[in-house]
């Protein structure tokens, strides 16, 4: 399962999976009368029916009727329209497209899809959007095979309880100024650990991951050069994000916790570790996990090294295949979905952060406090950190080639590997992947 799609999995238990599995394609049969039936196939959830906005769409529209089907995984959903794709049949009316496949649509099946740079309004709809947002999403030719959903710019949470039992600020604009550089984030990890009041047992942060993840999308190359091929050996990003991340397990600053694992998932209740990298949907995961009891525990700094530049982490866009029955109305049905109106009730009813700059630069988004994190001014805190991304590159392999280095880095934290040997399993992995 992708990450944009953990935070809020649990709420997708609404499923109509027949719609995806039995290869409905389009509105087939779904028209009655006068009506036409616009269907969605998502993967975990988008919230767009939680949110009502199906609902005010057909009040809107009484013409039109929606329907969605929902798979839990976005791995077997893409590989469901991977088929469709290769067949020219069997797709939705729209179907999301998550930020591991984007890169691989618009390589290889841009043609399926409308092209949004060529609609009349295609000039007001990329001025809505974060620049990187349209971009990743975009062909070498200038089409647009989606519009953006949710992003994830990322941000540092940290627990003010176990910071000023260390002795460590509290103050979220203090905790920042500890960490401008990532090398400035592991000294105060090293700070934190030698501390003699800090809690008994708990690490600096959660998992080497959480550096290497949001650092290695920092640097001018991540993992694919300008035409999309991966690069992995000689890429800025990975050097530098690898050495800070093996340094934070060798030198013992983590929980040594794969994320996402049940262990992983515990630790949050028992103060496991003081700090974890949070893209803007890790704040309904936190939630999550701690419940009620959670509240007040947590705050909100910047992500070191944001003044060079920015770093995110999941995100989703909604594509409308070329070849359905409706096309028109389906792709007015998701410009309106993605509007910047439409994403500002999607951050505050469901939590997700805007893809669209004008979405995020509302007050209703800008100014949003979170009571829970301790007031901490969310709006803001992800708003600039979305606005200090800078697109890179990204391949079809993005999302396994991230998957094989926080496993290497994972046997770095336990100690069964030294960072030589894991890094070198790591490309060994990788190439059995990219071939």
């Amino acid at each position: 399962m992708t990450v944009r799609r953990r935070a809020r999995a649990a709420a997708g238990a609404t499923l109509a999976l027949a719609l995806l599995t039995t290869g409905c394609g389009g509105s087939d049969g779904g028209d009655d009368g006068d009506q036409i039936t616009l269907t969605l196939g998502l993967y975990g959830t988008f919230g767009y029916e939680e949110a009502g906005l199906y609902e005010e769409y057909m009040d809107l529209h009484p013409e039109i009727r929606i329907e969605q089907s929902v798979v839990a995984q976005s791995g077997p959903y893409y590989q469901a329209l991977q088929t469709r794709l290769a067949a020219g049949s069997g797709m939705a009316d729209i179907q999301g497209i998550e930020i591991g496949f984007v890169s691989d649509v618009a390589a290889n099946h841009a043609d399926a899809f409308v092209d949004f740079a060529a609609e009349d309004n295609a000039e007001e709809l990329e001025s809505s959007y974060y620049d990187w947002k349209w971009d990743q999403a975009s062909t070498d030719d200038g089409r647009v095979i989606g519009l953006g959903t949710d992003a994830g710019p990322q941000a540092m949470c940290y627990r003010q309880d176990l910071f000023a039992q260390a002795g460590l600020p509290t103050d979220p604009a203090a905790v920042s100024a500890l960490w401008p550089t990532w090398d400035d984030y592991l000294a105060t990890g090293q700070q934190y650990l030698a501390s003699p009041t800090r809690q008994e047992g708990s690490a600096f942060v959660d998992s080497p991951n959480s550096v290497f993840a949001p650092a290695v999308r920092q640097g001018d190359t991540t993992y694919a050069d300008e035409d999309g091929n991966p690069v992995v050996e000689d890429s800025d990003g990975v050097q530098s994000a690898w050495g800070l991340a093996s340094q934070a397990a060798g030198d013992g600053l983590t929980a040594r916790l794969a994320q996402f694992s049940d262990e992983w998932n515990a630790a949050f209740a028992n103060g496991a570790f003081a700090t974890i990298a949070c893209p803007s949907w890790m704040l309904s995961y936190i939630t999550s996990q701690l419940g009620d009891e959670g509240a007040g525990l947590w705050n909100i700094a910047t992500l070191p090294g944001q003044s060079e530049s920015g770093s995110t982490w999941g995100g989703s866009w909604l594509g409308v295949p070329s070849s359905g029955e409706h096309v028109e109305e389906a792709t007015a049905l998701a410009e309106w979905l993605t509007a910047p109106e439409q994403q500002v009730r999607m951050f505050t009813e469901q939590g997700f952060f805007p893809s669209s700059s004008v979405a995020a630069e509302s007050p209703e988004v800008a100014d949003a406090v979170s009571e829970y994190f301790s007031d901490a001014p969310i709006g803001q805190v992800f708003g600039e950190a979305a606005a200090a991304v800078r697109r890179t590159p990204i391949s079809p392999y993005d999302t396994q080639i991230q998957d094989a280095f926080s496993a290497a880095l994972t046997t770095v934290a336990d100690g069964s590997r030294d960072p030589d040997q894991a890094y070198a399993d790591a490309l060994a992995a990788i190439e059995q992947i990219t071939g």
